[in-house]
């Protein structure tokens, strides 16, 4: 059986190492917590389809190794994406830290329109934060990106997140404003361009 959906987005999940990206994505994915999870060796992928504004999305999801070592096998997977959630642990400035470099990236490999979302995870471990809500908020505004803390132990805001991002590229789109190779419209079997 084929399926069918109106859209067909890529997205990324990026950022630094432990900072549970596979854990948000296998929380979006399967609805639960991943207890048994290891650093990502390379690239992991998973996909789902959504309802957006009346509209199905298929999302492509690629999660990214957030080691340094792997930074350059993963840095082909940027191309084409339309959507990234940046991902850092509430509980880690060293993840935080490394935010900057990883924007940078999304922007320059995947495209200047890239949809992302900062997504600080492990909201569940408030009593250990180092970096406060209001400290990535503000760094968010500063470069343009949407913003949500996250759980991928509770599933806390991680349906959201992708929802949100993939809401925000459906509305560029319809408005014209997103015209990137990246997207692939389904039903008239167009490529967007």
């Amino acid at each position: 059986m084929t399926e069918t959906y109106d859209f067909l987005f890529k997205f990324l999940v990026i950022g630094s190492a432990g900072s549970g990206k596979s854990c948000l994505l296998h929380q979006f994915i399967e609805n639960k917590f991943k207890q048994d999870s290891s650093h990502t060796i390379g690239v992991e992928f998973g996909s789902r389809v959504v309802m957006v504004a009346g509209k199905t999305v298929k999302l492509q999801i690629w999660d990214t190794a957030g080691q340094e070592r792997f930074r350059s096998v993963t840095r082909s997977y940027y191309r084409g994406a339309a959507g990234a959630l940046l991902v850092y642990d509430i509980t880690s400035r060293e993840t935080y830290n490394a935010l900057t470099n990883w924007l940078t990236d999304a922007r320059t490999l995947a495209s200047p329109n890239i949809v992302i979302i900062l997504c600080g995870n492990k909201k569940d471990l408030e009593a250990d934060r180092e970096v406060t809500f209001l400290e990535a908020s503000r760094f968010a505004q500063e470069n343009e990106l949407m913003f949500l803390e996250t759980s991928a132990l509770t599933g806390e805001n991680v349906e959201e997140a992708f929802l949100k991002c993939a809401r925000t590229i459906l509305n560029k789109i319809e408005s014209g404003n997103f015209t990137e190779q990246c997207v692939y419209y389904r039903c008239a079997g167009i490529h967007m361009t």
